[in-house]
């Protein structure tokens, strides 16, 4: 038995490091201080796995060796004239880098998942700047924590014992030093465990933002009741938040993918500008893909944009609406689609997973979904943070070294090391037809 100390866990954005795995015969025992949702990762990755690479022949899908699907993958983005490599918030930052290269190389376009979640807040920043701290700032320092439109409670199990409302700190002795307010448009768990619950009225956000903006102003608000909240509660909370000496506010999925998308961020940034007036305040996405903070982080660093990326031009491009995957599938622009790590035909609307199984579609991925029982050529890749070492990126921007611990499926490699092999081979293809 072997116990590795410190190790990552790869479920969701806070990254917890302080995992302790025994391992036994190469397989994973126990997963101490891991929340249940880490817990059941750690113990339950081996199954559903995808055993070989796969190409469909005659209708169905046919084992193949490894070399022949890395080929078959490589033809499909050289034929393509617009091809779409998406994914990869479940890969360690090495893979994104190989991703976009492999992108650059074959002229087509790369996305990931905050396409579908975070990217409003993204471009939320871009308008209006971003004032943000470390999860050990809030940890020592905030009293007041504000949730809007999300549930760390469910989705982050972890953020408040070791990050926030009941995590002792340098100078907060846990809970009894810190108020937690939530607004949502219904009763979370998180909002049952809050001194102070808004209930807004379902795609008001952006209309209650505005209005706890007028009120932190001393402004009148020239009407009983905004967003269903009684002007008068709307006043008492923004004296609350402006009484607060250190302040942070976590956003999530319901103000960045219900009515308003961008405006509610716009309006979230400004809100947080609006109160480093009075006292300390900062804003945070509550992300969720352990390494989908990751995937923005290096595509910025690489090529200066953090999603929707299309280098088809010659050069990296960016423009959300334009560029961004799902726009590009229900426009029908791109003709091939290469997914790493992720399951767009579960997830995107109906519309978009059947445009997309009607284009040739490849898929790696270490586990059975949906988009690899459609895909046309299936290559099954190890687990990041479990059976091969990476980097990921925290929820706070903060990088962390993600551990191996155990030895993956033999001649199973890696989405890093499968990706390097279809950029060689892609290489290979073009050369030889120049």
């Amino acid at each position: 038995m072997q116990t590795y100390q410190d190790v990552v866990c790869t479920v969701c954005g806070c990254l917890c490091d302080d995992l302790e795995v025994d391992v036994d015969g190469n397989k994973v025992m126990k997963a101490r201080n891991a929340c249940a949702m880490g817990t059941s990762k750690f113990l339950s990755y081996t199954h559903d796995r995808i055993e070989t690479p796969m190409i469909r022949k005659n209708g169905s899908q046919q084992p193949a060796n490894l070399d022949e699907a890395i080929t078959k993958v490589a033809e499909m983005l050289v034929n393509a004239k617009y091809p779409a490599i998406y994914g990869l918030a479940l890969s360690s930052c090495e893979t994104v880098r190989i991703a976009l290269e492999l992108t650059e190389e074959v002229g087509g376009v790369m996305d990931n998942q905050s396409v579908v979640c975070h990217g409003p807040g993204v471009l939320g920043l871009h308008e209006i700047g971003v004032s943000s701290c470390s999860l050990g700032e809030i940890k020592h320092r905030a009293d007041l924590i504000l949730c809007w439109g999300c549930n760390p409670d469910e989705a982050h199990p972890r953020h408040f014992e070791r990050y926030s409302y009941t995590a002792k700190g340098r100078w907060r002795n846990g809970k009894a030093d810190r108020k937690l307010v939530v607004v949502d448009v219904r009763q979370t768990s998180t909002a049952r465990k809050a001194d102070k619950f808004v209930q807004v009225d379902q795609g008001k956000d952006y209309e209650l933002i505005n209005a706890l903006r007028t009120a932190l102003r001393y402004e009148q608000i020239q009407q009983e009741n905004v967003a269903g909240i009684p002007v008068e509660e709307i006043e008492e909370l923004a004296e609350l938040l402006r009484n607060a000496e250190f302040g942070v506010i976590l956003f999530g999925l319901g103000v960045t993918q219900t009515s308003g998308k961008g405006r509610n961020l716009d309006g979230l940034f400004s809100l947080t500008r609006d109160l480093n007036k009075y006292t300390k305040f900062q804003i945070m996405p509550a992300r969720g893909h352990f390494n989908v903070n990751g995937v923005n982080e290096v595509s910025a660093w690489q090529t200066g944009f953090p999603y929707g990326i299309d280098f088809s031009h010659g050069y990296p491009w960016y423009n959300p609406g334009e560029t961004t995957v799902t726009d590009i599938v229900r426009r029908g622009e791109n003709d091939a689609m290469l997914v790493v790590a992720s399951d767009p035909i579960a997830h995107f609307p109906k519309a978009l997973a059947n445009r997309i199984r009607q284009l040739p579609l490849a898929a790696i991925d270490p586990v059975h979904s949906v988009t690899t029982m459609v895909a046309d050529i299936v290559i099954p890749s190890a687990f990041a943070g479990i059976e091969y070492e990476g980097t990921a990126y925290r929820m706070d921007g903060v990088a962390l070294p993600l551990k191996k611990v155990v030895e993956p499926p033999q001649g199973v490699l890696s989405d890093e090391d499968i990706l390097k092999k279809i950029l060689d081979k892609v290489r290979e293809i073009k050369g030889r037809s120049a």
